[in-house]
């Protein structure tokens, strides 16, 4: 199994409970790689400039508490 049709047509004939195992693992790994690349952004200082505007902005009042923003009472 070599391309993503190959391999979509292999998981279109998975039984249910195989396909749920198969999608929570491939979340789980997608969520992985998305924390493994948070941290060498935050390492590597690529997010440097994000956090000091968010500093900035914490501390000029240009926020809003996150309930408002959600708009939950």
């Amino acid at each position: 199994m070599c391309t993503v049709e190959e391999i979509e047509a292999a998981i279109a004939k998975l039984p249910e409970d195989e396909f749920w195992k198969l999608t929570d693992r491939l979340i789980a790994l997608r969520e992985d790689e998305w924390d493994r690349q948070i941290e060498s952004d935050a390492k590597t200082g690529k997010l440097d400039k994000l956090w000091e505007k968010a500093k900035t902005d914490i501390e000029t009042g240009r926020v809003k508490p996150l309930d408002e923003f959600l708009d939950n009472e």
